[in-house]
């Protein structure tokens, strides 16, 4: 029998863990975002292609330039949060697969001549990475905040549109149009003060069926 994770480890990942909308005034270094980053990066993709492409603002100059994107609702606690991750995906993902996917390396013409897969592909496979990233997280001792609530065109002009390489630095890793915005993360260490009752969820027989 394989090992599994102990109670301790499934509260923190998901029995105990919560959505937070507060955070403590405590840095997340640049040492816990490449921890998580190098857990998250293991977990399977399709064809493992892994198109997610990921942004940490980190700094008040970078949180200024998402306020005009942001729903009013998501303002006070993303302005608050240490950390929040534009989680994006590539769309020319497949020109990594020669170097992902070398075994098979007509992948990557597949997909470069099929780009209604390209989109579902990306998009599904990033959404994936995003659950990846909340639960390596919370396994180096983060706590989340994953939200919609924003304008995806405003985000990506500002962070992945023309002009961006005048800005910062990010158009080597996120080339202008190539890069679309998919859900934002906040990333901290919160404040249970500001934590709602918890919600109810679906039990196994209003959610599943076995045939």
């Amino acid at each position: 029998m394989k090992d599994t994770v102990n109670d301790a480890g499934l509260d923190l990942l998901f029995r105990e863990a919560r959505t937070y909308n507060a955070w403590l005034n405590e840095p997340v270094s640049d040492e816990t975002l490449r921890r998580l980053y190098d857990l998250m990066k293991w977990a399977p993709t399709s064809a493992n292609c892994t198109p997610a492409r990921i942004l940490f603002l980190r700094s008040k100059a970078a949180k200024e330039r998402l306020l005009p994107a942001l729903a009013p609702g998501n303002v006070d606690k993303t302005m608050s949060a240490p950390v929040t991750a534009i989680v994006a995906y590539d769309l020319k993902f497949y020109e990594k697969l020669p170097l992902l996917f070398p075994h098979n390396p007509g992948m990557r013409d597949y997909f470069a001549n099929s780009p209604e897969m390209v989109d579902v592909t990306a998009k599904r496979n990033s959404s994936l990475q995003g659950a990846y990233l909340i639960l390596a997280a919370r396994a180096v001792g983060l706590d989340c905040g994953p939200m919609s609530g924003f304008d995806n065109a405003k985000v990506d002009e500002e962070f992945f549109g023309a002009g961006t390489s005048e800005r910062d630095s990010v158009e080597e890793f996120f080339p202008e149009g190539h890069i679309k915005s998919n859900f934002l993360c906040n990333l901290g260490y919160g404040d249970k003060s500001g934590l709602f009752a918890r919600g109810p969820r679906l039990e196994f027989d209003q959610a599943c069926t076995l045939l």
